[in-house]
């Protein structure tokens, strides 16, 4: 009778596993019939390019023709293309000074809109307005701002007696204007160090007031720290579009004068579609993500030392 009833037990245990399992697998089945436009794109538009651009950078590639396997030889002929580092050159030169220049401005704003006066609604619009202003937009207007001629930036140093210079059309001059631009379009970190500014404790500078600490100190040792996390991730995304920045270029200086502003994302555009070096463009495009990843897997060692997470310290 005991056996009986065990064995009873047994199988209605099995008989509820099984009818979970087939639930569970319905389930599934029903996710990923729900998700299935997303894999269908994500596989073919993302995965299956980033795939093939893999094997085209080891071959001569027209997009017309076959490819041709050449082996090492792209990556060979990038080590001697002159205008390579160049475009090299100038993406280190702009994202060296544009980020840490572009950090510092947003958070000043935030701190500033952080602020409790009167007309804050209007002014947080105010410089968050150029972040949606389209790229192609924005870089006619500041074309037109800079122009040495009839810029309005000009007429403006030239009522203070002051020679401006030519901006983007000068050599020496053209890569700061971008560094510039760059700056005036901080509305996206600005919000995200805003938020993250309203959530520091403010026992915490009460605190730190009552021990004497001045601003100075305070941003120091307060607001910095705690907002670490938020800047970890800007400085990253900054990176990162830095390193890819395209458009104002293209649209602006079409990479001069005198190549002075030859991004490398210009130059493999260049090399990808006016000469239609698919396989040499490749090349370029693994190296630079190759760089972003290197990069970026830096910056995620060293947060250690410099970023604070609240719940660490629990």
């Amino acid at each position: 009778m005991a056996l009986t009833t065990i064995t009873d037990v047994t199988v209605g245990e099995m008989m509820a596993g099984r009818a979970a399992k087939k639930r569970r697998l319905r389930l599934v089945k029903l996710g990923l019939l729900f998700i299935s436009p997303w894999i269908v794109g994500f596989l073919v538009f993302t995965l299956y390019p980033f795939v093939m651009t893999l094997y085209y950078s080891f071959t001569n590639f027209t997009g017309v023709s076959a490819a041709k396997w050449v082996g090492l030889k792209n990556y060979a002929g990038l080590m001697n293309d002159h205008l390579f580092w160049v475009s090299l050159w100038n993406t280190g030169f702009y994202t060296v000074l544009e980020v840490p220049f572009s950090t510092v401005v947003a958070i000043g704003f935030a701190m500033l809109l952080n602020m409790k006066v009167r007309g804050m609604s209007f002014y947080r619009t105010a410089l968050y307005i150029p972040t949606v202003v389209p790229l192609v937009a924005s870089s006619v207007l500041w074309l037109w701002l800079f122009n040495p001629s009839l810029g309005i930036v000009n007429e403006a140093l030239g009522l203070l007696h002051i020679p401006g210079p030519s901006w983007m059309f000068s050599q020496y001059w053209s890569k700061p204007t971008f560094i510039l631009m760059g700056v005036w379009a901080v509305g996206a970190p600005m919000v995200i160090y805003l938020a993250a500014l309203q959530g520091v404790p403010q026992e915490m500078y009460e605190v730190a007031s009552l021990e004497g600490a001045g601003f100075l100190q305070r941003l120091r040792y307060v607001t910095l720290p705690m907002i670490s996390p938020a800047i970890l991730f800007n400085v990253v995304l900054a990176l990162v579009a830095s390193l890819q920045y395209f458009t104002q270029a293209f649209v602006m200086t079409q990479g001069g004068p005198d190549n002075s502003t030859l991004f490398y994302s210009l130059y493999l555009y260049r090399q990808a579609f006016d000469y239609l070096h698919l396989g040499y463009a490749s090349a370029m495009a693994w190296l630079l993500f190759v760089l972003v990843v290197a990069i970026t897997i830096l910056l995620f060692r060293s947060s250690s030392r410099w970023v604070y997470y609240a719940n660490e310290s629990q």
